[in-house]
């Protein structure tokens, strides 16, 4: 089996980081995701590597859990953490210097309006050269599209973009994303079709537009994730056959190496 980097999961640990009190959902016991069963996932499915995304739900502002799980990682995770808009250059450089290579955008759950301000946030991640990482759903893109396009930063899109299944490969969000392709400040995470189809596993309705970004993007632009632990799941998923759906898509294993291994280990930064 390829070695593979899993480049979107989460970590809850209530019972030494309790979560907050004013979040959208907390997870359920069943969604809990210690980093002691995270690394028993990982290395049950040859995954060497994964990038920590931190949760709203749960968590919210608070990075604590996953700032834990990346020192007693010793390199094995890097970090993508939720912060105010306000935060300062000196706040994210001790971030990064902690391991963490951007911060997330969830204009899936908040709206796009909530990132009206995020101007000076953007040219900080620029500068620094880090990632902004953008979960978008059906074509809330269009609106966000010109705040990301002259920010200069590098754009990490989560699960496929979103589209709307049924609305066809020439949806306004999903021909937006694909503006991005060639421009070398984007990459796309081929996953999360749970979120966006509208069928069970294997989720047909989704290829079309994971082939259409693999055209694209190319595998030197895509990365693959699970988003493990699966909160708020619609039906039940298990972490073996979203592995295997890579080489499903990927049929080459030049292309399968690059999604799974040379891209992230690359545009993330990660060791050996």
């Amino acid at each position: 089996m390829l070695p593979a980097i899993d480049c979107h999961v989460h970590v809850f640990d209530p019972a030494r980081f309790p979560y907050a009190s004013d979040v959208a959902y907390v997870p359920t016991p069943a969604e809990t995701g210690t980093p002691a069963l995270l690394d028993q996932v990982l290395d049950a499915h040859g995954v060497k590597h994964a990038l920590l995304v931190g949760p709203n739900s749960g968590y919210g502002l608070d990075n604590r859990c996953l700032l834990d799980t990346l020192a007693r990682g010793q390199g094995r995770y890097k970090g993508v953490v939720v912060v105010p808009n306000t935060i300062s250059r000196a706040e994210l450089q001790a971030l990064q210097a902690a391991g963490v290579v951007g911060v997330a955008f969830n204009a899936a759950l908040l709206g796009t309006d909530f990132y009206a301000d995020t101007a000076p946030l953007l040219q900080h991640l620029r500068d620094l050269d880090m990632w902004v990482q953008v979960q978008v759903e059906g074509d809330q893109l269009v609106a966000l599209n010109p705040l990301l396009q002259d920010s200069g930063t590098r754009v990490l899109f989560d699960h496929c973009g979103r589209p709307q299944a049924n609305a066809g490969l020439g949806q306004a969000g999903f021909t937006t994303l694909l503006s991005w392709a060639g421009t070398g400040r984007a990459c796309v995470k081929l996953s999360g079709c749970a979120k966006f189809s509208r069928q069970a596993f294997p989720h047909a309705d989704a290829r079309p537009y994971v082939k259409a970004l693999i055209e694209a993007f190319t595998p030197k632009a895509l990365v693959w994730a699970s988003d493990w632990p699966f909160l708020r799941a619609p039906a039940r998923i298990d972490y073996g056959p979203l592995r295997a759906q890579v080489n499903d898509w990927l049929p080459n294993a030049e292309d399968q190496q690059a999604v799974l291994w040379d891209t992230p280990k690359k545009l993330l930064g990660f060791g050996l």
